[in-house]
């Protein structure tokens, strides 16, 4: 089960936040595109073994990433103009934090590439269920939520000791377990599909 289950045991320390942005009149859609600015800060970031900054950003992207539906929920303006951008931009933030970490010098580019596959594959298979109507599924091992936690701690672990770990750095070990889970994870989500087709 992913880390996406919880999002009702964090409701309590995110609902302030949301006050918050409502009485400053910050807008989802403009939460979806700061967490995208956030992603490609993370991505230059890794990609120039600025570490602290890539790990910073992708903190912020998670912050925003979570609250822009928390607010739409919370203003009741739900919209499916705003879903698809959101899972538009979070696509791309995936992609923009994943090539920064192994076009730098932080993962071998065949690591990074197989990582993405996997990433892209389950987020994919995710909203596929919607469009052929299942109904969006997001179970299976490795959700959005559980990579962002992962990059994060892996972030500041390579803050504290940059030590390689049988030759890889921790995000290229991260990145194989995007690739590994992430394709499981998406076959996991076919499988649901097919089943209930």
């Amino acid at each position: 089960m992913t880390l996406d289950s919880y999002r009702e045991q964090v409701k309590p320390i995110i609902d302030p936040v949301v006050a918050a942005c409502i009485r400053m009149k910050i807008t989802p859609d403009s939460c979806t595109v700061l967490s995208l600015i956030a992603a490609a800060g993370a991505g230059i970031g890794f990609y120039f073994y600025e570490i602290g900054i890539g790990t910073a950003c992708i903190l912020l992207n998670a912050l925003f990433d979570a609250l822009d539906g928390s607010i739409a929920r919370a203003m009741d303006i739900q919209s499916l103009k705003g879903d698809f951008l959101d899972h538009t931009v979070d696509r791309y933030a995936d992609i923009f934090m994943i090539c920064g970490i192994f076009a730098g010098p932080l993962c071998p580019w065949q690591i990074g590439v197989f990582g993405l596959t996997g990433v892209l594959m389950a987020s994919y298979l995710g909203t596929q269920a919607q469009a052929v109507g299942i109904g969006r599924f997001y179970g299976g091992f490795l959700g959005r939520a559980d990579r962002l936690i992962l990059l994060i701690g892996a972030g500041v672990a390579s803050v504290i000791s940059s030590a390689l770990i049988i030759g890889l750095s921790l995000f290229a070990w991260v990145l194989l377990i995007f690739g590994i889970f992430g394709h499981i994870t998406a076959a996991q989500r076919f499988l649901h599909v097919w089943k209930q087709l």
